[in-house]
């Protein structure tokens, strides 16, 4: 598996309103700049399946992977010969939530698809981050 890039913030802003801009995957092109749509096909959980539509690129099949709410979030999509896998781990510390984000690849293709979407990816990172936290803060969600 092969790390295309990385992002963190530190916020004030509590935990589930990350996950609740998350789980509202209509609005992901709100903070997501690179995303044209994204449906999930039920409900926001460990399992769940939908689709986004990549500015620019093809539809795209991704499952979520691993859903703990407060402290993950994983979703990869699935790509012709490669996965690529969106890590979001969050914590909270003393008022502080840290988000951090790590985009990875693997699969005989890998090596193709980091070619073609890596630099865009690890130069928008952490503009989405902060995009996603600015929404999250608007939702006006508290702990």
């Amino acid at each position: 598996m092969k790390t295309i890039a990385t992002a963190q913030i530190s916020t004030d802003i509590p935990a589930q309103a990350f996950f609740e801009r998350w789980a509202d995957m209509a609005t992901w092109p709100e903070w997501n700049t690179d995303t044209e749509w994204v449906r999930l096909d039920g409900p926001f959980r460990t399992g769940a399946t939908g689709q986004l539509k990549p500015k620019g690129g093809p539809v795209t099949r991704f499952v979520v992977t691993s859903l703990v709410p407060g402290r993950e979030f994983t979703d990869v999509s699935l790509l012709l010969g490669a996965r690529l896998t969106f890590q979001h781990l969050v914590t909270e510390d003393g008022g502080r939530t840290t988000v951090a984000v790590r985009v990875s690849i693997e699969g005989p293709l890998a090596f193709f698809w980091s070619a073609v979407l890596g630099k865009g990816i690890a130069r928008g990172l952490d503009g989405d981050l902060s995009r996603l936290a600015a929404a999250a803060r608007t939702a006006g969600v508290t702990a």
